[in-house]
C-alpha cells in the first residue's frame, strides 16, 4: 500500500509521481484541499502540514527529494540508484541535493524578485541563476544524464526543478539544460505523471 498525500494548487513540481511512474509503483493519489492539508490529522503525517507525504506501511516520508531517494532504494530493479558506496551512489546524492540547496532555491529567489519592483535584486538574482544554471550545464557537457551517463533518480530531481524553470520562463531557450531537459520529457513517466 503506497499512498501519496499532494494539496490542491501547492504550485510543487511532481517529482515523487514522476518517481513513483518510473518504479512502477502501485499507488493511491490524495488531492487534498487547503483546508483538508491544514487540518491536525494532515499535520500527523507533516510536522508543517506541507506536501509531498508518502504513506506506506512503515509509516509517512516527508520531503520530496527523500521520497525519491527512498523510492529508489525500494525499487532496485527499476535501476534508478547506483549501488551503496560507489562513487556513482554519491553523484546520485549531490546532484539530488544540490537540486534542492541550489537550483530551485536560485528559481524561486528570481521568481519572487521579479514579482516586485526592485531592480537590483532582480539583477542579483538572475546572476545567482545564471551561475547555478552554467555549474549545471558544464556538468552536463557531452552526457545525456547526470551520472555515469545512465537515468537515475537524480534526473527526476532535477528534471522537476528545470521543468518548473522553464514552466516560468526562466529556463535559458537553446541552452544545453534545454536540451537535456526535452531527453526528459520523452520519458513515458516523466509524461504520465505531468498529465495527471
Amino acid at each position: 500500500m503506497i499512498r501519496l498525500y499532494d494539496r490542491e494548487k501547492a504550485g510543487r513540481p511532481p517529482r515523487v509521481r514522476w518517481a513513483l511512474e518510473e518504479v512502477g509503483a502501485s499507488y493511491e493519489y490524495v488531492l487534498m484541499s487547503p483546508e483538508e492539508g491544514a487540518r491536525d490529522e494532515h499535520r500527523q503525517r507533516h510536522p508543517l502540514g506541507r506536501v509531498p507525504v508518502l504513506e506506506t506501511e512503515d509509516g509517512y516520508l516527508f520531503e520530496s527529494a527523500a521520497i525519491c531517494l527512498q523510492l529508489a532504494d525500494m525499487h532496485p530493479d527499476a535501476n534508478l540508484i547506483p549501488a551503496p558506496g560507489t562513487q556513482e551512489r554519491g553523484e546520485v546524492y549531490q546532484w539530488t541535493i544540490f537540486a534542492m540547496s541550489e537550483l530551485e532555491p536560485a528559481v524561486i529567489q528570481v521568481y519572487r524578485a521579479m514579482q516586485g519592483a526592485d531592480a537590483q535584486a532582480i539583477v542579483a538574482a538572475k546572476e545567482r541563476m545564471a551561475t547555478v544554471f552554467g555549474a549545471l550545464e558544464r556538468h552536463l557537457d557531452g552526457r545525456s544524464y547526470l551520472v555515469a551517463d545512465g537515468f537515475t533518480i537524480a534526473d527526476v530531481v532535477v528534471g522537476g526543478v528545470l521543468s518548473t524553470a522553464r514552466r516560468l520562463e526562466l529556463l535559458p531557450v537553446g541552452s544545453g539544460l534545454s536540451g537535456y531537459l526535452e531527453r526528459l520529457d520523452l520519458r513515458p513517466a516523466k509524461q504520465k505523471a505531468y498529465a495527471a
